[in-house]
């Protein structure tokens, strides 16, 4: 009899229709995927911090990067931006807690605006995105790196920064840019600078007000500023012009933090872009009534995992990018 009993138990438990702590199969699978992409965003982080650990003398100084702001050309507003971004983010993540519970209560119409709103902020914080990696590809002020692979900028006598445009001369040289076209077949180049290396030492040397930074850190947490003279040996050195950032040269400091920006941004971008696709598919759903006739919002509570999931990471990659 126990072994009866024992037996109808054990179906009851494993035969398949059983949902452990009242989750459905769905749901379990979500929880599976974000804890997996989650260790894939810990590793990226990780590698993040221990290459910034390793060239933290010569790490750019996230307020000088990011000082960008809508509409508000040569206005260093830093960090601004990045922020609004970040509060847009969180509150489209209002807004689908929100659309959820409407969902539980089977309120079409309240599931389908908040969705909309969803949509809309996770549209908001793509292009922002999109936009930040356009200045900080383009760049605000050039640099100059030597033979050895140093970065070297410009600031007035107050510390201020100054941009190759306001300084460096115009020389009588022509130059081409060096395609496949025009060399060997293994030989090309990207976009050539605006100025040439003997036009920025040239300007540099009628301008003695300006002098140069290191991408060096001091211990009060800013770039060394050499002397005059100094400067004058250093830029003998120059080798090539950088203007703004890419995976190879990057303007602000370290190479590789314009590696990781671009990989771990964009990855996670991906991943907004990716839940704006299937939040859209979920909000044509609700219109046209398809969980109504289901009894369920169940999808409406799935994709919102995904999309807290992709908030929480922001914060991490925030804190991590912006703040530290």
């Amino acid at each position: 009899m126990e072994a009866t009993v024992t037996t109808a138990n054990s179906e009851k438990t494993w035969g398949g229709g059983n949902e452990p702590m009242g989750a459905s199969y769905g749901k379990l699978m979500m929880w599976f995927f974000i804890v997996s992409d989650a260790l894939t965003f810990s590793g990226f982080l990780a590698a993040y911090g221990f290459s910034r650990f390793k060239f933290i003398e010569t790490w750019p100084l996230a307020d000088e990067v990011f000082t960008h702001f809508p509409f508000l050309h040569g206005v260093s507003a830093p960090m601004y931006y990045v922020a609004l971004m970040t509060f847009i983010l969180i509150f489209s993540s209002v807004t689908m807690v929100l659309a959820v519970d409407a969902g539980h209560q089977m309120k079409k119409d309240k599931v389908a605006l908040y969705m909309f709103l969803t949509i809309i902020g996770g549209l908001i914080f793509v292009g922002s995105q999109a936009w930040e990696w356009k200045n900080f590809i383009k760049g605000e002020y050039g640099a100059v790196e030597t033979t050895g692979g140093s970065l070297l900028q410009f600031v007035d006598k107050e510390g201020h920064r100054v941009a190759l445009a306001d300084f460096a001369a115009k020389l009588p040289v022509e130059r081409e840019h060096l395609s496949r076209d025009k060399a060997k077949w293994f030989m090309s180049e990207s976009a050539i600078p605006t100025y040439t290396v003997a036009e920025v030492q040239a300007g540099f040397k009628s301008h003695p007000d300006i002098l140069i930074r290191t991408e060096t850190l001091t211990k009060e947490k800013r770039k060394t500023v050499l002397s005059r003279e100094e400067s004058l040996v250093r830029l003998n050195q120059a080798s090539l012009v950088i203007e703004g950032a890419n995976l190879t040269h990057n303007e602000y400091g370290s190479k590789l933090f314009a590696d990781f920006f671009f990989f771990i941004t964009g990855f996670h971008g991906f991943h907004v872009f990716s839940g704006i696709v299937i939040n859209i598919i979920i909000f044509f759903n609700v219109l046209l009534g398809t969980y109504e006739k289901r009894k369920s919002y169940e999808m409406v509570e799935k994709v919102g995992l995904y999309w807290h999931f992709v908030d929480l990471v922001w914060v991490f990659v925030f804190t991590f990018f912006y703040l530290v």
